[in-house]
């Protein structure tokens, strides 16, 4: 058939003037050509056949869903893989994270010319087939490696059909021309890369890798290289873990291949020889399970996860828990966080026990779980209190029994220590002073501070911010406190632990850095249990502002600590909020902390203390008034202490909160200069008068003080020519039921204890009764107090009421 073409102007090429001429001299040029208009018909029948095909078949592309994931340590090693819809361990990487040695052992040894190919290989497939002839069996393969791809994309597991029979193998080389169709080499190697089946549920080089080697494909050695490149042949038959000779035949192929193509040296074929076949049990990685599901759900999409866990460190912190924990009930489970200050991320996250242990509830991640804080949030407290110039570091506070409304807090072990300065109290984390302290800020604004730091607090139903929060009556959650404590080694700013790369910053400023200075050193200078500060044992250990707390009813013991690089975090209780009676914070998860903290990476300095803010200065105080000494009027300063003030700041000590009680303070009279007798405005005898005063302690105060201490407070009796000051109006208690000095025994044929019945004669008030210092009971005005004595030996009975009258007496308690 004859074809004709016409050619213009606008075809002939630009700078060619003989074309051009002859254009201008023939105007227009035809050429006449013979063309198989057939063929072009069956080209185009052949297209839209194809083209057909490829929508009635389509392409089998696993779909991400279809895909797991793994969650990676900040070095990039496995955490925890996630397997797929179908079982299958798989952590998907390119070829840019694997080593040049296994593409170069699996590009030589199966497909030599995978780049320049469309898919198929015909000169392979027909030596392949005149081998099979010859020989009868299978001397060598045909298949390329995109064609191994469509196999495994085709193959029964992904519920396909099978490749091997005379129509599957046809299927297979149409789908390997559909790849080089729709996805470039890259991809298709990428497939091959993380599809290859390695045996059992192992797919993809990089988690074979690390199921049998326990390494990342990026390092492989020569010998390990080979023997990944070949285990795809024969995954079951191969396995190392199984069948370690098989799989060194196997690999050895691989390596004379490679020797005799080129690629590797002899030399270097002869070295990986040598070295032997030792593979590991196929058991997918399980460290920070609970984190790793965690970053898991929050990224449902992502493939491959990156986290800020720090792997060795993480282990070790497995490992303790795991033994710390062997010996305690079976049902206590404990959680752990350890965050870098400076970053904010998390290097270890233990979340439970152990994450397999139904016994324990280990699949409940204890780490972001709502518990009672119990005293873990008074550190806050005494720095805000600093902030605000309430208090100095030594500020006399009073720790006694006392009532906030109908809020009658008691101390943990209800004993009371009386007067204590601001920074013992916040050591010793006594309960009283820490709410009186706490009436003063306000709940509803120590609460506000601490959810703009990031400390979100959780109420029940209908409730707010009450005093009760500061002994734990809130909720609260591990990883918040560990982010506040870091604030204590920030200059005093909290922030969101960050547990991948790419989380944000968020930071709050908790405290000021002078009040942060000022708590992080009352709290490093706690000594640990069982040791004695700046002695031999604390040299060389990283200094550690440490706090304890235990919830009511010992549901939830908790400790914190921060240092100059780390703080962690350690909380121990039952998931479902069972009480565990003798478990606290001190005894249970402290231990557990200074483990940790001893364990972790240190550097020069980091047991050494830091100077002060310009802010921060050391100065003399004096009790009872809480104020620097007066040169004016020594007999004023009763205690000398070494305080840290803030901003200059030197607070005074607050007053009584009864306006009948004595008033902490400078108590100024006049006195007769002879007699030293007090007098009034109204005297009818003429005296010689001159100022004085003294200084007086907060009444609540009085029972802990020596003989001494209370005469050098108490104003001299009034001349009797004088009338009434108004000043010595105060209560005075008696103690009846029990004479001073007293030695009792029970009958000799009784078997119940000593039983007594006292009464406080002298006030109408609220009557509190310790016993060697330890509030054993109430009773009010003159009722009665009954009380048991078991405990032999010499005993103090108090009596004391709520205006501050106080009486005592002791007695002695024959076995």
């Amino acid at each position: 058939m004859n074809a004709e073409t016409t050619i213009d102007a606008r075809n002939i090429p630009a700078g060619d003037p003989a074309a051009a001429a002859g254009f201008r001299h023939f105007g227009r040029l035809r050429v006449h050509y013979r063309f198989p208009l057939q063929a072009l018909l069956a080209t185009l029948l052949l297209l839209i056949a194809a083209m057909l095909l490829d929508l009635a078949f389509p392409l089998p592309l696993p779909r991400a869903r279809d895909a797991g994931a793994v969650v990676l340590s900040r070095e990039g090693t496995p955490l925890r893989a996630f397997a797929d819809r179908g079982g299958i361990w798989r952590y998907p990487i390119d070829e840019k994270q694997v080593s040049p040695l296994y593409l170069h052992a699996l590009l030589n040894y199966e497909d030599r010319w995978f780049w320049r190919h469309g898919g198929v290989n015909p000169v392979a497939l027909l030596r392949a087939g005149g081998q099979w002839l010859r020989n009868g069996q299978v001397v060598s393969g045909g298949s390329t490696l995109t064609m191994q791809v469509a196999r495994i994309l085709d193959s029964p597991a992904n519920g396909r059909r099978n490749t091997r029979t005379p129509w599957g193998k046809l299927r297979q080389l149409w789908r390997a021309l559909q790849l080089e169709v729709h996805l470039s080499k890259h991809e298709i190697l990428r497939l091959y890369l993380n599809r290859a089946p390695f045996g059992g549920t192992i797919e993809g080089v990089e988690a074979a890798s690390w199921a049998y080697l326990g390494k990342p494909a990026t390092r492989l050695s020569h010998a390990e290289a080979a023997l990944l490149a070949v285990l795809p042949q024969s995954p079951s038959r191969l396995r190392p873990d199984r069948e370690a000779e098989r799989a060194r035949l196997a690999r050895d192929k691989v390596l004379v291949r490679m020797n005799h193509l080129g690629v590797w040296s002899p030399q270097v074929v002869r070295d990986a020889r040598v070295e032997p076949v030792v593979a590991r049990s196929l058991q997918p990685p399980q460290h920070a399970s609970l984190l790793a599901q965690r970053l898991r759900t929050s990224n449902p999409k992502s493939s491959r996860i990156e986290s800020t866990i720090d792997l060795d460190l993480q282990r070790t912190l497995e490992d303790r828990v795991a033994a710390y924990f062997s010996d305690l009930p079976e049902r206590t489970s404990a959680a752990l966080l350890v965050i870098d200050n400076a970053s904010l991320e998390a290097r270890g996250y233990v979340g439970s026990v152990e994450f397999a242990d139904k016994a324990r509830l280990g699949h409940v991640d204890m780490v972001k779980a709502w518990r009672s804080p119990g005293s873990t949030l008074k550190p806050f407290l005494y720095g805000l209190a600093l902030d605000d110039g309430l208090i100095h570091s030594e500020s006399l506070l009073v720790d006694a029994p006392q009532s906030f409304g109908d809020y009658r807090p008691g101390n943990f072990d209800m004993a009371f220590n009386g007067p204590i300065g601001a920074a013992e109290a916040l050591r010793l984390s006594l309960n009283v002073p820490a709410v009186d302290l706490l009436d003063r800020v306000g709940p509803s604004r120590f609460a506000a501070r601490l959810a703009n730091a990031g400390i979100d607090l959780k109420w029940p139903n209908g409730a707010t911010p009450n005093l009760a929060m500061i002994l734990g009556g809130t909720g609260a959650r591990l990883e918040d406190l560990v982010g506040a404590y870091a604030a204590l080694n920030r200059e005093g700013v909290a922030g969101r632990v960050r547990y991948q790369p790419g989380d944000p910053r968020v930071e709050r400023r908790l405290l000021s850095p002078g009040a942060a200075w000022i708590v992080r050193d009352i709290l490093e200078a706690n000594p640990r249990p069982g040791s004695i500060a700046d002695t031999f044992d604390q040299r060389g250990r990283p200094r550690v502002a440490w706090k304890t707390g235990t919830s009511y009813g010992f549901r939830d013991a908790w400790a914190l600590g921060s240092t100059r690089r780390y703080t962690v975090g350690v909380w121990v209780g039952r998931p479902d909020g069972t009480p565990l009676p003798g478990q606290y914070g001190a005894v249970t998860a402290l231990p557990l902390l200074f483990e940790v903290v001893d364990s972790l990476p240190t550097q020069r300095g980091d047991g050494e203390s830091r100077p002060p803010p310009r802010n921060v200065e050391q100065i003399d105080v004096c009790w009872p008034l809480g104020l620097p000494p007066d040169p004016h009027a020594p007999q004023l300063c009763r205690r000398k202490l070494k305080a840290w003030t803030l901003d200059g700041a030197v607070p005074p000590t607050f007053a009584e909160r009864d306006a009948r009680l004595w008033s902490a303070g400078r108590e100024r009279f006049e006195v007769d200069a002879i007699s030293g007798l007090r007098v009034s405005a109204e005297c009818t005898k003429p005296h010689e008068r001159r100022r004085a005063e003294v200084a007086r302690w907060p009444a609540l105060a009085s029972p802990w003080l020596s003989i001494e201490a209370r005469q050098a407070s108490r104003l001299p009796a009034l001349s009797s020519d004088c009338a009434p000051d108004g000043r010595d109006a105060t209560e005075e208690l008696r103690i009846e039921g029990i004479n001073d000095h007293a030695t009792l025994a029970r009958a000799s044929n009784s078997t119940t204890q000593l039983r007594l019945s006292l009464r406080a004669i002298g006030s109408e008030a609220r009557i509190r009764w310790l016993l060697d210092g330890r509030l054993v009971g109430e009773s009010r005005g003159a009722g009665n107090f009954v009380h048991e004595f078991s405990e032999p030996g010499s005993h103090t009975l108090t009596a004391l009421a709520d205006s501050g009258a106080w009486s005592r007496v002791e007695f002695r308690l024959l076995r």
